[in-house]
């Protein structure tokens, strides 16, 4: 009698997107032993370029509902996915803690009350005592930063992530097409995946992780999904000035909803994702560095060495991420606008499921 895995590997599934939610399903569906072709016209130009990597899974502060039941199945999950990963990149990990600041005192309370309710030994409340809040205090030239730390959430490098999963992709030999898909179509009980140069290629299963792309593929009249876009952009500033230090501040933290990831001690990282558009405004400097009532001197002496953006996805009238198995063999799986690396793996594993259902 033949395995399950052998059953698999007749079945061939075809994943439109290459971000990370996309190179994650694929992931998955390999290591369960089903043929994969992943299809998309620029890999390194999707929205997943534009993220950070901060993992916001322990401190998220709803902990109930369809979100924090994914939240918390991948922050079981990624220790698992990180050693198996590790056989490609060694140096790939999370790094740990993260931080969760604000100079809100009435957000603060909220803060403080999140920690005392949850009796987590893993969440803390900083106070301004805390040599993490005296030096970010000093370096951002401020008296009122204070907040909570989570020492089992943390940050993983995107960039590292991407490069690692590409790797494992080229170890598998998995079909990578550098085309646009144009339309989909049910033929015979197997899908049709028409590509802009009108080549067909035939799978038993489609799974659309190519943000708002994606509905342009499905009849949207029928499934009534609305995606809007959400920019997602980051700076890498430049510091020429000894008065600060960089690297007395903690690896990754975030303040007032501006996320920052000091580099080197004259180098920082600042990152967000906040606006409805599809491009990004003159004055990226000041909107991303504009998250305290009065910026440090040499922050707003630093130059912009890079920048970066991406345009991601958010479910319009519905929770984010939309992840539905739309009608015989078609699964939608993205509008991932702010946690895609989060929830890759809890999303990667229901996808699994979905597929092993509809074809076993």
């Amino acid at each position: 009698m033949k395995s399950l895995k052998e059953n698999f590997q007749k079945a061939h599934i075809v994943i439109v997107g290459s971000g990370i939610i996309g190179k994650f399903n694929a992931l998955e569906l390999l290591e369960l032993g089903f043929h994969v072709t992943i299809i998309d016209p620029a890999q390194h130009q999707n929205s997943s370029n534009a993220a950070l990597g901060l993992l916001m899974g322990n401190m998220y502060q709803k902990r109930r509902g369809r979100s924090w039941d994914l939240r918390k199945q991948s922050i079981e999950l990624w220790p698992q996915w990180i050693t198996f990963l590790q056989k490609f990149n060694y140096e790939l990990n999370i790094d740990k803690p993260l931080i969760q600041l604000t100079t809100n005192e009435e957000k603060f309370k909220k803060l403080e009350k999140f920690v005392y309710e949850n009796n987590d030994k893993n969440l803390q409340i900083l106070e301004k005592d805390s040599i993490f809040i005296t030096n970010i205090n000093k370096a951002f030239q401020a008296k009122n930063i204070k907040g909570m730390i989570s020492f089992k959430d943390g940050r993983i490098n995107p960039f590292s992530l991407l490069q690692t999963l590409d790797k494992y992709l080229k170890h598998k030999k998995v079909n990578y097409l550098r085309e646009k898909i144009i339309k989909i179509r049910k033929s015979n009980n197997q899908w049709i995946s028409t590509t802009r140069n009108n080549e067909n290629i035939k799978s038993d299963m489609v799974i659309l992780c190519n943000s708002l792309k994606a509905i342009e593929l499905i009849d949207n009249l029928s499934h009534n999904i609305k995606l809007k876009p959400v920019l997602g952009q980051a700076i890498e500033i430049e510091i020429n000035d000894a008065e600060v230090d960089l690297l007395s501040l903690p690896k990754q933290f975030n303040i007032n909803g501006k996320n920052i990831i000091p580099k080197s001690n004259n180098k920082l990282i600042i990152g967000s994702t906040d606006e409805y558009s599809t491009k990004p405004e003159e004055n990226t400097f000041e909107k991303l560095t504009n998250f305290l009532d009065k910026r440090p001197n040499w922050l707003m002496r630093g130059k912009i060495a890079k920048k970066w953006y991406g345009i991601r996805s958010r479910p319009d009238g519905e929770p984010s991420p939309i992840m539905k198995n739309l009608e015989n063999g078609v699964i939608i799986c993205t509008g991932f606008y702010k946690n895609g690396i989060l929830l890759a793996p809890a999303c990667s594993k229901w996808v699994a499921n979905e597929i092993k259902n509809y074809l076993y």
